[in-house]
């Protein structure tokens, strides 16, 4: 059975662009690309001391369940060179798992909706663009009303 899922991509060492690009294509084995936000340049939140990140939602129609598809984004996270150090650390690439249709997971390693996502500019400008009206299946709050209503004051930046 197919699921819609959202995805964040986010980057801030290397090429951001190519690593962007690298993460939508390689996302195909996982399922169909349906749609795509604008890239968005954000500044760091957690750990400042490091370079912008350019972030990118995307929605994706998969067979994959919730676990096989985090295990996709490991793999190309991987394959980008991404190397986990210390959380918030800069990265090549970050693909985090947004939404997975009106699923709710709560696991040791996976939580679905993303537990911080209704706080953060960065995730929500990109996937508000894509996805306005899909309701938060927690909170019951469009996506672009947890925009309107998002308190956080860091930059994220369209890039045309």
């Amino acid at each position: 059975m197919m699921q819609r899922a959202f995805i964040l991509s986010g980057t801030n060492l290397g090429d951001r662009e190519a690593n962007l690009d690298f993460a939508r294509s390689s996302l195909t084995r996982g399922g169909t690309v349906m749609n795509i936000s604008s890239c968005y340049e954000t500044e760091p939140v957690g750990y400042l001391d490091q370079p912008w990140f350019l972030n990118q939602a995307l929605e994706l129609e998969t067979p994959l369940s919730p676990s096989g598809l985090l295990l996709l984004c490991q793999e190309i996270e991987s394959s980008c060179g991404r190397v986990r150090t210390f959380p918030n650390a800069p990265r090549t690439l970050d693909m985090d798992i947004l939404l997975y249709g009106d699923t709710v997971v709560n696991e040791k390693d996976l939580v679905i909706p993303h537990p911080r996502m209704a706080e953060r500019r960065f995730v929500l400008a990109p996937l508000a663009e894509i996805a306005p009206e899909f309701v938060h299946p927690v909170l019951k709050k469009s996506i672009r009303s947890l925009l309107e209503a998002c308190q956080d004051s860091s930059k994220a930046r369209r890039l045309v």
